[in-house]
């Protein structure tokens, strides 16, 4: 099966998508019922364990959303259970070029990467005919999406960016915008305008692609504006934000 969110970016489309605090199934649902394209499944910040993001997963596999998981390091033994339910690959937090190597070892089977074997997982659906057919799938198929957070990793962004393996770059505006001294700041403000064009146009000289977060900004016309600047794939935030944002607006009885 391809994976439809790097299909989608290869023909040019924008994709948006859904960081999911609350593990919730029916929110993943409602999600792909407002045509949102992908989920990523905290597993940063979150509370949440492999047995709720096993479900998160079946409910995305049903609805037609694509799953991906964020991790805050590289655990091989994490990344090879979240492999085997299927997720279409990690988004790795703080990430720089060796980490990087190492996911993408951790995702991919022998001989290009370390990945364990076992037939009787759902991601192979359980005992195979061709176990090959599913090894080559599965290398082929599976991202790994290093999230740029920190100032060193923007400042070597280009050697990142010219990896194989890699494509598809979240900038994460929260943490970033902290490393460079502008807290929770938007893409207007101008350290942060400049690194966007500058991972931007790295990716563009590579062939890659650009993801990024509206959440602290959760406004149409701020992400159209991200997206006419090269970002094709954009989250609208957290479910916890989206709710909290909704909730806040429409809960004006008391004034």
């Amino acid at each position: 099966m391809k994976n439809p969110i790097r299909d989608r970016l290869q023909r040019g489309e924008t994709v948006t998508g859904l960081i999911l605090f609350s593990g919730s199934p029916m929110i993943t649902e409602l999600a792909a019922a407002a045509g949102i394209d992908f989920v990523i499944i905290d597993m940063e910040h979150s509370a949440l364990d492999l047995d709720t993001c096993a479900h998160v997963v079946r409910a995305a596999d049903a609805a037609g959303i694509t799953p991906f998981v964020r991790v805050p390091e590289v655990d091989a033994n994490l990344i090879l259970k979240l492999m085997n339910m299927g997720v279409a690959g990690i988004a790795l937090s703080h990430a720089t070029t060796d980490n990087c190597a190492k996911a993408l070892d951790a995702v991919r089977y022998a001989p290009e990467g370390s990945r364990g074997a076992c037939a009787i997982v759902r991601s192979a659906g359980y005992a195979p005919d061709d176990w090959n057919v599913h090894v080559r799938r599965s290398n082929d198929e599976l991202m790994v999406i290093p999230l740029i957070e920190d100032t060193p990793t923007l400042q070597n962004f280009e050697a990142m960016a010219a990896m194989p393996g890699l494509e598809v770059f979240f900038i994460g505006p929260t943490d970033l915008s902290i490393a460079l001294g502008v807290p929770h700041a938007t893409f207007d403000e101008p350290k942060m305008s400049a690194a966007l064009d500058k991972v931007v146009a790295a990716a563009r000289k590579h062939g890659k692609y650009v993801m990024t977060t509206i959440g602290n900004k959760p406004d149409p016309v701020y992400g159209k504006a991200v997206r006419d600047r090269g970002v094709q794939a954009i989250v609208l935030g957290t479910d916890g934000h989206l709710f909290l944002d909704v909730c806040r607006r429409v809960n004006t009885l008391k004034n």
